[in-house]
């Protein structure tokens, strides 16, 4: 359990290629999420061109680390699904994991979030010529952390947001 208290989000990597292995157990990590009646509604793009990851960083402001990713990786939302009001929820779960997978195996990342109908969205389905049946959800920016020490506990605990029986 200490990944989930150690991850945080990185933002400066080393040069170092991730191993096929590592990411791998990413995809096999995410793909483990819970999801509504088991709709399982991910799919992903890998991307390790460096020139891709340059383009892509278009896609928000706060994408500006991509270039120096290692690898980025496009969360995609199926829309033939059968709970699609739980769809958010699922992929959250989704990207999550993957992200707990990659601190496991010494990676950093960033969860780089794209709105419903936003131009962040219109930018990713549009790069990447998206059917219509398939929505950009995020993309994480993955690689190994120039700062070995990247990954470390903060105490985030606040109790006066903690309520018992009532509000």
């Amino acid at each position: 359990m200490d990944i989930i208290f150690n991850r945080r989000s990185v933002r400066k990597y080393t040069e170092q290629k991730i191993e096929p292995e590592k990411i791998d157990r990413m995809l096999r990590a995410a793909m483990q999420a819970p999801s509504a009646g088991n709709q399982q509604p991910w799919e992903f793009i890998v991307i390790d061109d460096k020139e891709t990851l340059v383009k892509l960083a278009d896609f928000s402001r706060y994408a500006k680390m991509l270039p120096g990713a290692a690898l980025g990786i496009v969360v995609l939302e199926r829309q033939t699904l059968k709970y699609p009001p739980l769809v958010e929820q699922d992929l959250g779960a989704c990207v999550q994991n993957l992200m707990l997978q990659a601190t496991e195996d010494g990676l950093g990342t960033v969860w780089l979030g794209i709105s419903r109908g936003d131009e962040r969205e219109a930018f990713v389905a549009e790069m990447f010529n998206l059917p219509e049946s398939v929505r950009p959800y995020g993309v994480v920016s993955i690689g190994y952390p120039e700062d070995e020490n990247a990954n470390h506990f903060v105490d985030r605990y606040d109790e006066t947001r903690v309520h018992y029986n009532k509000y």
